[in-house]
């Protein structure tokens, strides 16, 4: 019975409204504008977008998406059958689509050359399980706008199948998509960029783990050099596996986050369907990890329960908190509490690893 309550939620999640890309030159003259590089191993369509089918070439773009100036944090706003509107819904304004990886990584090299300070260093971000391209990149463009990022964003798109009942497609998708994880990321190193930061969400997290084992495997810490921090958000990994990964990895980049709920019901259900009681992204239990130099952020009073574990992206306390990463290395310290002044919560640290649980403070 209780599987057939997931498969319910699952089934109803399945037949809610999905977002689609709506091309509208001009957009960006309305709303704030974010270009954000692209690169995918989604086949393209006829008209060129990328779909859920497995590619045989990475692709390479950019895409301007605009934003609507007057919503919610956290909000994304399809327009639907509505007729497209730059003051209420988000549209892409511009694309481009690179030759090839070197037009790509030129086109990098000009942007670094333009930016000064944290604007060098290249955020790189991983969608989760049962993202369409459009919901990973509106997904990317919504934090940077609503969190004011400095960085130089790079969006990551593998080819899952954007469908709840779809998971070990997009498993298979997620291994197929390691190699152009790996180029990626290594074409964004050697643009000239001081350092990168990788980000994954979900499976997504499992795709950016896969991708560093790869290069450590290759040329050791070398291929890994130019990545300075790493926050897996709610991974869907398994946590042998994970320790099995670092393990390979050697030394793990500097700040390693990771962020988890134990009320995280769609990893609840991945747990079950691989026969397990927990997954990486809502175990709490930092003893797991003690071997590990990673700091596990306990989110739990942020989630309210429900299926879609992307819900904290929508959360303006969430946001707040992600917002505050580069001051959580200096925020924990040796004593019970965090410091007055940066992030209330309780830290608990287990040889190498530490876990912060943070509250929900918002009203």
């Amino acid at each position: 019975m209780r599987f057939l309550a997931f498969f319910f939620v699952f089934f109803i999640a399945a037949c809610a409204p999905r977002g689609t890309i709506v091309y509208h030159p001009g957009a960006g003259q309305v709303g704030a504008l974010q270009n954000i590089f692209v690169t995918s191993t989604r086949e393209q369509d006829e008209t060129g977008a990328p779909t859920r089918n497995r590619g045989g070439e990475l692709l390479f773009g950019q895409v301007g998406v605009s934003i609507p100036k007057t919503r919610e944090p956290g909000e994304i706003n399809w327009p639907g059958r509505a007729t497209p509107d730059p003051a209420q819904h988000f549209l892409v304004d511009n694309y481009e689509q690179f030759a090839d990886q070197r037009s790509f990584q030129n086109a990098l090299s000009r942007e670094v050359r333009s930016r000064r300070g944290e604007g060098r260093t290249a955020a790189v971000f991983v969608h989760g399980f049962n993202n369409r391209f459009s919901e990973g990149l509106y997904r990317f463009a919504q934090l940077n706008e609503d969190l004011d990022l400095p960085f130089l964003p790079v969006h990551y798109s593998w080819p899952s199948a954007g469908h709840p009942l779809g998971y070990g497609y997009d498993r298979d998708s997620m291994l197929f998509a390691r190699d152009g994880l790996e180029t990626t990321l290594r074409s964004v190193s050697q643009s000239g960029v001081d350092e990168v930061f990788l980000v994954g969400h979900s499976m997504g997290a499992l795709l950016a783990m896969e991708a560093m084992r790869q290069m450590a495997i290759a040329d050791g810490q070398k291929g890994l050099n130019k990545i300075s921090g790493v926050v897996l958000i709610s991974p869907d990994i398994d946590l042998d596996l994970f320790r099995q990964q670092a393990k390979r990895i050697g030394k793990l980049p500097q700040p390693f986050f990771i962020f988890t709920s134990s009320r995280d019901r769609a990893l609840k259900l991945s747990a079950r369907l691989m026969g397990q009681s927990t997954r990486l992204g809502n175990n709490t239990d930092v003893a797991e990890l003690a071997n590990l130099d990673v700091t596990l952020v306990d989110l739990s009073a942020f989630s309210d329960g429900v299926a879609d574990h992307s819900v904290a992206f929508a959360s303006p306390a969430f946001l707040r908190l992600i917002n505050s990463i580069p001051n959580l290395s200096t925020a924990i310290s040796d004593s019970p509490t965090v410091r007055p002044g940066l992030l209330p919560g309780t830290v608990l640290v287990v040889q190498n690893a530490t876990r912060l649980v943070i509250p929900n403070t918002s009203p």
